[in-house]
């Protein structure tokens, strides 16, 4: 997951946006004349934005396809809303919207597919560290000429997303003259807590000890083992077994994944080999969900303490009845406030036959209307960064402490990034793999440490 950013565009004025239900279609233009009437509509509806007038609404419209990965039926729903409105607000877009339906890399690899057989969306949104990938593969398009001809400003969203989207390729550093796309949203992680299970087991409130600066892992285990051993068939703790869980105690224990150049692995560092060793050590006391086991369902299901997971989970959260639930930070180790900043970015097809069209569409579909409709329904944050766009996100409840997910932004977040100088995807099977077999107990810490750096070398040739 990442994501927040909110773009005063003035096609951003032109959307008040509500949901409906989702589609798919195949449908788009190549021809030169679609390329044409995607110019002339852009520059009608600009003009027609300056003047306060209409024009654009009179403009032959284009055809263009847009694909999400959300997280439930009701965030589809609401994508396909927001399709519709677009294209009757009167800026020359008629839009097809497709929501993905694969999680995790499949997702990404089905649009791998479609953009090599030329059938891909012309815009889609991909995760943030899939975006130097799909760039170095020459599969999304520099939209830096028609960002500056729009008036696009970076600044307007966090900026270690949008670093991340304007890096020259050549030389994996931030560079004028790029831009890879826009970021859709912003997430941290916090934990979803069962109030009514910390409260039979006599445990300490994890609001109460974030609130007192007590919130550490030595806490966080005492209050997993006091949960797990004092309340029948109940866990103290679950978390996925994805790279970003056992990551953040990596981060928090002051290691991290790569050297500070990004060419390099660093789990081997004896910072990372510690947080590490606490997430092990927390497993092997038996408090938690078996590791490799998907810790939603119990969650919900009212019978686990403490559910590590973004704000994307917030929309089950909200379907919980049976038991009082709320959100906390997640637990400090040596590095206070290392949490993920995630993100994704909506991104252009490379050989899309209307470009400007396209970035139109991508801001649109950041601006700030938009980003406030997503955010209501539970699962994003917003990507801007002004403060009136935090003041909401703040109402959108439950939880009732939506401050534990502004603070995770706030306290100096490592932000969720692409290997520029690597193969992300390489990367994360190579050290997926060593972590799950050092948690499943097939190999030592000290193997690990050993051997975690050569298995992931291939990712970095």
């Amino acid at each position: 997951m990442r994501k927040r950013s909110f773009l005063a565009a003035g096609v951003g004025v032109a959307l008040m946006l509500s949901a409906c239900a989702s589609t798919a279609s195949d449908s788009s233009s190549s021809s030169a004349a679609a390329t044409a009437a995607a110019t002339e509509a852009a520059s009608a509806a600009a003009s027609a934005a300056a003047s306060g007038g209409s024009e654009a609404a009179t403009t032959e419209a284009v055809d263009l396809r847009w694909r999400t990965r959300p997280d439930n039926q009701a965030e589809a729903d609401l994508y396909k809303g927001i399709s519709d409105e677009i294209t009757a607000s009167g800026i020359g877009l008629n839009l097809t919207y497709e929501a993905g339906n694969s999680e995790g890399s499949p997702y990404q690899d089905k649009l791998k597919t479609e953009l090599s057989a030329g059938t891909a969306p012309d815009v889609f949104w991909i995760p943030g560290t899939d975006v130097a990938d799909f760039a170095k593969a020459g599969l999304i398009l520099n939209a830096a000429p028609q960002a500056a001809a729009s008036g696009f400003a970076p600044a307007d969203f966090y900026a270690g997303p949008m670093d991340q989207l304007q890096v020259d390729p050549a030389t994996g550093k931030k560079a004028d003259g790029f831009i890879w796309g826009v970021p859709r949203d912003v997430s941290t992680f916090a934990l979803y807590l069962n109030l009514d299970l910390i409260d039979q087991a006599g445990a300490e409130d994890p609001r109460e000890l974030a609130k007192n600066g007590e919130w550490t892992w030595d806490k966080f285990a005492e209050v997993s083992k006091q949960i797990a051993d004092k309340v029948p068939s109940a866990k103290g703790f679950g978390a996925n077994s994805w790279w970003a869980n056992w990551g953040y105690f990596v981060n928090s224990g002051g290691g991290s994944f790569f050297k500070d150049d990004r060419t390099a692995c660093n789990l081997d560092a004896p910072e990372s080999i510690a947080g590490l060793k606490f997430y092990q050590d927390l497993y092997a006391s038996g408090a938690g969900v078996p590791f490799g086991e998907d810790a939603e369902p119990p969650f919900k299901a009212g019978t686990l303490g403490m559910f590590i997971n973004g704000r994307w989970a917030t929309p089950g959260a909200r379907e919980i009845t049976g038991f009082n639930w709320d959100v906390a930070p997640l637990p400090t180790g040596a590095a206070p406030g290392k949490d993920w900043l995630f993100w994704g970015a909506y991104v252009v097809n490379a050989k899309t036959a209307n470009p400007e069209a396209a970035w139109k569409l991508v801001e649109a579909l950041t601006s700030t209307d938009v980003q406030n409709k997503i955010s209501s329904l539970g699962a994003n944050i917003p990507s801007r960064v002004d403060q009136a766009a935090i003041d909401s996100f703040l109402t959108y409840t439950p939880p009732a402490n939506n401050q534990a997910f502004v603070d995770g932004i706030q306290n100096d977040p490592v932000a969720e990034g692409p290997l520029w100088n690597g193969n992300w995807p390489a990367f994360d099977k190579a050290s997926g793999d060593e972590v799950t077999a050092l948690m499943t107990g097939k190999i030592t810490i000290d193997e690990f440490q050993k051997t975690i750096c050569k298995a992931t070398a291939g990712a970095f040739e």
